[in-house]
């Protein structure tokens, strides 16, 4: 498809808002969307973790990473991402790379954009070293089984295949496994508030 994933400056930022807006369009609330200062923070924090794919010169995807030294504890995404800003929780001697976002563009969705973010994180957590790649990830179709299930029990019949979710599915797709569930991560109506730590274990290192 001739995607290339590099890294993004702050000259990029209108070309992200642009891909934001798109992405997110109303009822999302513009406030969400990345401000400058955010993108300038990310460049100056972890310019490795600033990601963006390209395909013909348009930026059609971005993804930002940040590092943490990973203990298993329970966390908001607020928490982790130092509300969209990572300075307060980025850890330069962090041994776990940890993806607060991922945006690709509608029209460009299912080719492989997110897919090749994704592949780019993993290649930075193997060329740095690190122990993992990390993720909240989302569970949109939770909302529908919630009545008749805990969210562990929904986490374990997506593993299964049983059931399929929007993003987890696709996470589990990319080779990583859930972790833990995490409550009130981000306010979410259709994951109920919840998401699933997800990793993706180096497999250049052993315990």
């Amino acid at each position: 498809m001739g995607i290339t994933v590099r890294t993004y400056t702050l000259n990029d930022f209108e070309g992200m808002l642009d891909l934001q807006r798109e992405a997110f369009p109303p009822p999302f609330p513009e406030e969400l969307w990345w401000k400058r200062e955010q993108i300038a923070a990310h460049v100056d924090t972890f310019p490795e973790g600033a990601m963006v794919a390209e395909q013909d010169g348009k930026i059609v995807g971005s993804a930002t990473s940040l590092l943490i030294r990973h203990e298993g504890k329970p966390h908001t995404w607020a928490e982790v991402a130092d509300d969209g800003y990572i300075r307060g929780s980025h850890d330069p001697y962090g041994d776990s790379l940890y993806g607060i976002d991922v945006c690709v563009r509608p029209a460009y969705r299912g080719r492989g954009v997110a897919r090749a973010l994704y592949e780019a994180r993993k290649e930075l957590v193997i060329r740095r070293g690190l122990k993992r790649f990390l993720a909240g990830c989302r569970i949109p179709n939770f909302h529908k089984h919630a009545r008749r299930m805990s969210c562990e029990e929904y986490v374990q019949q997506v593993v299964k295949g049983d059931i399929t979710d929007l993003v987890l599915t696709f996470m589990i797709r990319q080779g990583l496994r859930p972790l833990q569930v995490l409550d009130d991560y981000l306010d979410d109506e259709e994951s109920l508030n919840k998401a699933v730590l997800v990793e993706w274990a180096n497999p250049h290192l052993h315990d």
